[in-house]
């Protein structure tokens, strides 16, 4: 059988794994897809030292690639917006099928990307896009097809994850440990996207659209960082059996979809909760199979063109198959996505670790609880620290509220001469089924 052709765009960190892949296990490779997958054109302007290219035609311009009638996958891994989405759309014009890991590409152009895609006939594989080499997205279009999903949730940014893990276990300050992911290569030089939850949030779009059948809604998710959580938050919420992670949140509720990104305490008990270092892991809740756990390395060159190079699999494996009888892009018929709202967070629903300073005389807590039962909130534990200082911490957990109701009694708090400064707020979620 004629051997399929892929094109390469982008031969960085995932880009020459991806080729190292390819050719390391040419001969699995094509066990494994009944037919020859040859590396035909690699478009890039640097070659990788850890690449051996040679027999492969190079070019520069990465839009050769996706005009070259010789390639039938082009695989694009340049990342960012502008030039990806040209390069993408010029493929699929070209009748070329795509494969890419770029999250932010699919999370804010997926849906005209997908629907370019279906006019053309041809495939968009993005498995790479989230959790890196953990097949995700695969477990919730396919392997959980028979499922309702109630939920789920992830650390889906493993340089937050790196950042909390090392807060909690060795007493250190966000900043001291963000210098030292940036020294290890896990941070950019401008961290914004990943310790404001930016890209768990690319990330998070894309899953909740695979989970429940909405078009993917970027711009209505919700982002909180966690460049103000203190270590004395993280030492806390070990006191009261808890840990901080950086987490994706999506939720069907009664009235919407839940999509959020932001710190959240949840019990030390969770596996999730055990989830260390720079490595990502997914929970997902179906109506039938309960809760599933999904680890691993979120990112790398190897682990992520485990997920690239399977794509460009799947893909060679259906090429005989018309659109109408493939794995839909987002699992679901384009003509059967829902319109169901995706909800702001005021109409969010959790429960919440509150931490404020407090001047130290009788009658404040009551002034505070007081407060919070007037908004309908039910306070879990309390704990006061002592100090010989002028003001001392409070800590208070709440069961579950909306969260405009905690906006309000927030409010109030703050106004209180004995309270000095803001309030902490932090999310707590236990993940019940």
């Amino acid at each position: 059988m004629k051997p399929v052709k892929v094109g390469i765009c982008g031969l960085g960190t995932v880009g020459g794994g991806t080729f190292n892949v390819l050719k390391r296990n040419a001969e699995e490779i094509e066990r494994r897809a009944g037919r020859q997958i040859i590396v035909e054109q690699i478009g890039t302007r640097h070659e990788n030292p850890a690449c051996d290219t040679k027999g492969t035609q190079l070019t520069a311009d990465i839009f050769e690639v996706a005009s070259n009638p010789e390639v039938d996958i082009v695989v694009e891994l340049i990342g960012g917006y502008d030039v990806a989405l040209q390069l993408v759309m010029t493929a699929i014009e070209n009748g070329k099928h795509v494969v890419t890991a770029n999250k932010a590409l699919i999370a804010v152009h997926g849906n005209e990307i997908f629907e370019a895609a279906q006019k053309k006939n041809v495939m968009v594989a993005f498995e790479a896009s989230v959790a890196g080499g953990i097949p995700i997205i695969k477990a919730i279009r396919e392997g959980l097809a028979s499922n309702r999903i109630n939920w789920l949730a992830g650390i889906i940014n493993g340089t937050g994850n790196f950042i909390m893990t090392e807060m909690r276990e060795k007493g250190r300050d966000f900043n001291d440990v963000l210098k030292e992911a940036q020294a290890l290569g896990y941070a950019e030089a401008d961290p914004t996207f990943d310790v404001e939850g930016i890209d768990a949030a690319h990330k998070l779009t894309i899953l909740a659209s695979l989970a429940f059948g909405i078009p993917l809604q970027f711009e209505k998710a919700f982002t909180e960082g966690i460049s103000k959580i203190t270590r004395e938050d993280v030492q806390y919420a070990e006191e009261l059996g808890y840990r901080i992670k950086h987490l994706g949140i999506s939720r069907h509720a009664e009235n919407g979809i839940e999509l959020r990104v932001h710190p959240t305490l949840i019990p030390r008990s969770a596996l999730i909760a055990n989830v260390n270092g720079v490595m990502n892991a997914v929970m997902v809740d179906g109506d039938a199979v309960g809760q599933t756990l999904y680890y691993g390395a979120g990112a790398g060159a190897e682990p992520t063109a485990s997920a690239v190079v399977s794509d460009i699999i799947d893909v060679v494996r259906t090429l005989t198959a018309d659109r109408d009888n493939r794995v839909p892009h987002l699992a679901f018929q384009p003509s059967a996505l829902s319109d169901v709202p995706v909800l702001p967070i005021s109409e969010t629903e959790s429960a919440y670790y509150l931490r404020m300073n407090a001047v130290e005389k009788p009658g404040v807590l009551a002034k505070v609880s007081s407060i919070l039962g007037e908004e309908g909130i039910n306070i879990e534990a309390i704990i006061q620290k002592e100090t010989k200082e002028y003001q001392v911490p409070v800590i208070i957990l709440t069961q579950r509220v909306l969260e405009r109701k905690m906006d309000e009694a927030i409010s109030r708090i703050e106004a209180l001469d004995e309270i000095n400064g803001q309030v902490t707020r932090i999310r707590v979620e236990h993940f019940t089924a």
